[in-house]
């Protein structure tokens, strides 16, 4: 049998908008920056390092597929945040590894409420254009009815 966790990520995944992908991103990093701190308390070198590189990883991801062109003035600066994330992940040591994991997952935990709130924004904006196509067609509909009614009496 599966992984309950793993099995609900695997579901939200396949259910998420692209907004909402990124979402997920985020909280994969939070995990991963919560559980190297969890950790870095318990000296568990070895389980520090692998969940600060899937940090790492997921962040080298979100870089990778940055717009540019189309993100502009966003995109730059997601870059230099996720450039100084990086950066600050590998200068985690036993001694200020705590704060520097601490403050990088509340620095990526207010990034992912924005993306979240823009997920909102969006999902609630499609609800209403798919309401009004919805009632649009509906009126198209009694308007051609009412059109080929006022036909027959011709």
């Amino acid at each position: 049998m599966k992984d309950p966790a793993r099995f609900y990520r695997e579901s939200a995944v396949r259910s998420a908008s692209p907004v909402g992908l990124i979402v997920i991103l985020y909280e994969e990093i939070i995990r991963s920056l919560r559980t190297a701190q969890t950790a870095l308390k318990q000296k568990n070198i070895e389980q520090r390092t692998l969940e600060l590189t899937h940090a790492i990883k997921v962040i080298g991801h979100l870089q990778s597929v940055l717009d540019f062109e189309r993100g502009g003035a966003v995109a730059r600066n997601l870059w230099n945040f996720y450039n100084a994330a990086r950066t600050a992940i590998l200068g985690v040591d036993r001694d200020s590894g705590n704060e520097i994991l601490e403050a990088l997952a509340a620095d990526f935990s207010s990034v992912a409420q924005a993306w979240q709130q823009v997920d909102h924004e969006i999902t609630a904006s499609s609800a209403r254009e798919a309401s009004l196509a919805s009632i649009s067609s509906v009126h198209a509909t009694d308007l051609i009815g009412a059109l080929n009614s006022r036909g027959d009496r011709a």
